[in-house]
């Protein structure tokens, strides 16, 4: 007989949502990060929103690891250089917390994502 599957509590699917709606998005990011060495490498961002980036990474990370990363959103000229932390991993899916975006960052990137189509929430 198999075990009785724990409860969620509303407090635990509180803490699970996010905090910012993800939209889908199309570009490449370059990803800075010190390995074994100081590396820099080619990602793709698979999803956007106001605090952070879903980036497709054929590399090994550790939650946690701070990196830089440079990018171009579509459309633009502008070329942004910002610092984030590996906040979720799925293989090679990552999810980034941007930690370094200037108020005119913030306003840009609202005005982007309202461009975009919002990704279905996580369940």
């Amino acid at each position: 007989m198999p075990a009785p599957r724990p409860q969620v509590t509303a407090s635990q699917i509180d803490r699970r949502r996010r905090r910012h709606t993800r939209y889908r998005a199309d570009f490449r990011v370059a990803v800075s990060y010190l390995g074994n060495q100081y590396q820099t490498i080619n990602g793709h961002c698979r999803d956007l929103s106001e605090a952070g980036i879903g980036i497709l990474l054929a590399t090994e990370m550790n939650s946690g690891e701070v990196v830089g990363l440079t990018f171009s959103l579509p459309g633009s000229i502008e070329l942004w250089e910002v610092r984030a932390v590996v906040r979720y991993r799925r293989g090679y899916q990552y999810g980034f917390e941007f930690l370094s975006l200037t108020s005119a960052q913030q306003e840009t990137l609202k005005t982007y994502l309202e461009s975009l189509p919002q990704l279905a929430p996580s369940p």
